[in-house]
């Protein structure tokens, strides 16, 4: 499992695998929370990093009441994905 890191300042969580780095960028508008950015580097893509992240971000969406709005296109595939596993969650 991989550990996600979050700086509420930036608006980022990041995380870290073999060396190498993902992120997701959001931005906080009252309870909204866009998410507008996220990037995997090349040698680990495929491995559910940007998953990890997602799952992350809709978790503190969730605990802090947040609406969730996907505006960067893997953000609106994975919530489309798991819309009904997630449902009633954070979005």
């Amino acid at each position: 499992m991989l550990t996600v890191d979050h700086d509420p300042r930036a608006q980022r969580l990041s995380t870290q695998l073999e060396g190498e780095r993902g992120v997701l960028d959001y931005e906080l508008h009252g309870n909204v929370m866009s998410i507008t950015h996220t990037h995997v580097a090349p040698p680990i893509e495929g491995r559910g990093v940007a998953a990890e992240l997602m799952r992350t971000a809709l978790e503190l969406a969730s605990t802090h009441g947040w609406t969730v709005r996907p505006i960067c296109s893997y953000a609106v595939a994975y919530m489309q994905r798991h819309a009904r596993k997630d449902a009633g969650g954070a979005g």
